[in-house]
């Protein structure tokens, strides 16, 4: 793994940090098939998706900044978050994950810092389960997420249409360890067996 600057720095998103996070996604938007949205977005568009993810609870924003940030200008390096998985109450222990980073700061160790951050994070919450997308190919998402412990749990091949080709999309899973919430327990109809 690559090696991790001592001096980034982790917090919580704030709406200071709109803009940077926004550029960073419209990168993705723009350039690439990592994301299927196809239309850039503006700050004020995004709000409602930074504020949807508190500084406590399941549902988590961290951003990573650059050590010559300047208190004024944050340059953010880049950003995890951990959001609902699925709307039904059934999934609420259930959380989906992503990593983004700014275009010069891959393969810096960046995204690892922010999935251990957030990881720690969430072992204070009551979930049970992390999926992860990705579309593919995306090797080094791949790395990352088989270094926090994902598991390939299946593919859905040409689920995506973007920059006139069809694209697949890997699922991912990881079992969480939560501090506060519930083991899991075992299905009475496969204790029968």
């Amino acid at each position: 793994m690559p090696q991790i600057p001592a001096e980034v720095q982790v917090r919580p998103g704030v709406e200071a940090d709109l803009r940077a996070l926004t550029d960073i996604y419209n990168h993705y938007v723009l350039e690439t098939a990592l994301t299927f949205d196809t239309a850039s977005f503006t700050p004020q568009e995004r709000l409602p998706w930074l504020r949807s993810h508190p500084q406590d609870g399941p549902h988590r924003l961290l951003v990573a900044l650059d050590p010559d940030t300047r208190h004024d200008t944050p340059h953010v390096l880049g950003y995890a978050t951990s959001g609902p998985y699925r709307p039904k109450a059934a999934y609420s222990t259930s959380v989906e994950v992503s990593v983004y980073l700014a275009p010069g700061a891959t393969g810096r160790g960046v995204g690892t810092l922010l999935y251990e951050e957030l990881f720690e994070a969430l072992a204070g919450e009551d979930v049970h389960r992390a999926y992860a997308a990705i579309a593919r190919p995306n090797e080094p998402s791949v790395r990352l997420h088989a270094a926090f412990g994902f598991r390939h749990v299946g593919t859905y091949t040409e689920v995506g249409r973007k920059f006139g080709r069809y694209w697949d999309v890997s699922w991912y899973e990881k079992v969480l360890i939560s501090r506060t919430g519930a083991s899991a327990s075992r299905d009475p109809a496969r204790s029968r067996r």
